[in-house]
């Protein structure tokens, strides 16, 4: 049977699920929603954020500060991806779409493969002391890890709101995937905002694979687990609204912790899916899109 009281602890602990959701979707929201580039690769760069920072923990440092170190170098990484997408398959026009597809489907393993090669198969987890802990109100407990990531996709998602409409940059980004033609006549280089916003897109990465191996233990083929939540929630949102990306990780998390505690963790994974179906069918522009 339904309780009211299960349902009520489903709902808050899915608001924290999902804006960890939110938050690690945010960097497919850019490339994918903005540039319509197909970064399946996304989510591995994501474990490969978690294995980066479980590497710069070792050295006795707080695993979000990690986070914020490595992004300058995932920045990198993400205008270096661009760069050779665009040289390779955009610059020629010739089926863009499905050799991206292969090629990042290519990048994905290849970084899998090389994380299996170095660290091997075995989970690895990082040490903080808000980790293992949690805050009691009356008879709720709430994960500081859980909460720890609701902080970061708040964040993430002002400050990337803000920067999106109120800088020249920003209002680049959302424009290129539009009408390059019209963002050359207002003295824009197409080609650079799309490294910028790839290298944005990639950037956000590295604090969100921090919050990842704060919220459980990694390993290399986690990547899979996050491909088909990431792009529900990226199509559930609206290509490219970060207001909705969180509002729909909101919804996939409270619908997948209510499925969870109703009918089983097996349930779960195919709760995204289910949505992903639905809102194809029903709304195919998204909760915001156009």
């Amino acid at each position: 049977m339904f309780s009211v009281d299960l349902i009520f602890e489903a709902t808050l602990f899915g608001i924290l699920l999902g804006c960890f959701y939110a938050a690690v979707s945010l960097g497919l929201s850019v490339a994918f929603g903005l540039l319509d580039v197909p970064y399946v690769a996304h989510p591995a760069l994501l474990i490969l954020g978690s294995y980066f920072t479980f590497l710069l923990c070792k050295t006795g440092m707080d695993p979000i500060m990690c986070g914020v170190l490595l992004m300058p170098v995932f920045y990198l990484i993400g205008i270096g991806f661009y760069r050779f997408y665009y040289e390779t398959f955009e610059k020629r026009s010739t089926d863009t779409g499905v050799r991206g597809l292969a090629f990042f489907f290519g990048m994905a393993f290849i970084i899998e493969v090389c994380l299996i090669l170095v660290f091997g198969v075995d989970q690895r987890t990082v040490a903080a002391s808000y980790i293992g802990s949690s805050l009691e109100i009356g008879d709720y407990r709430f994960p500081y890890r859980m909460l720890v990531a609701f902080g970061i996709a708040l964040t993430l998602t002002f400050v990337l709101t803000i920067y999106f409409s109120k800088t020249f940059t920003g209002r680049a980004i959302k424009a290129v995937g539009q009408d390059e033609g019209a963002l050359r006549l207002m003295g824009a280089n197409p080609v650079k905002i799309k490294q910028i916003a790839f290298g944005i897109a990639t950037s956000v990465n590295a604090i969100a694979g921090a919050m990842l191996i704060i919220v459980g233990p990694v390993e290399p083929a986690m990547d899979r687990i996050y491909i088909g939540r990431t792009f529900c929630v990226v199509v559930l949102a609206g290509l490219g609204s970060m207001s909705g990306t969180l509002v729909a990780g909101l919804v996939l998390g409270i619908t997948e912790s209510i499925v969870m505690m109703t009918f089983g963790a097996s349930w779960a994974p195919a709760v995204s899916f289910g949505l992903l179906l639905l809102m194809l069918g029903i709304r195919p522009q998204g909760l915001f899109g156009r």
